[in-house]
């Protein structure tokens, strides 16, 4: 379980002792331009507990650099995850 800042200050102070949650093979962001690039995109950070899931929501990297029309049937799928307005 993921905690705030303000549950592990409450948890410490009863004594507990709060473990930080080891990371799930598969759901670390991959240190490449383009993922950063999409998660820019999207509004979310590298750090965010959901980029991982976010990243793998999407069509594969390699199939984004090399597909043009993927590239662009993505656009919709990225405005919609920042709120925007569809075109």
């Amino acid at each position: 379980m993921n905690w705030d800042p303000w549950q592990r200050e409450v948890l410490e102070a009863l004594g507990h002792q709060v473990y930080a949650r080891a990371p799930v093979p598969g759901d670390e962001v991959p240190d490449d331009a383009l993922a950063h690039a999409l998660l820019r995109a999207a509004r979310r950070a590298i750090d965010d507990p959901g980029a991982a899931a976010l990243l793998r929501s999407l069509p594969p990297l390699a199939s984004l650099r090399a597909d043009p029309r993927a590239k662009r049937a993505l656009w919709p799928r990225l405005r919609a995850l920042r709120g925007g307005t569809p075109r």
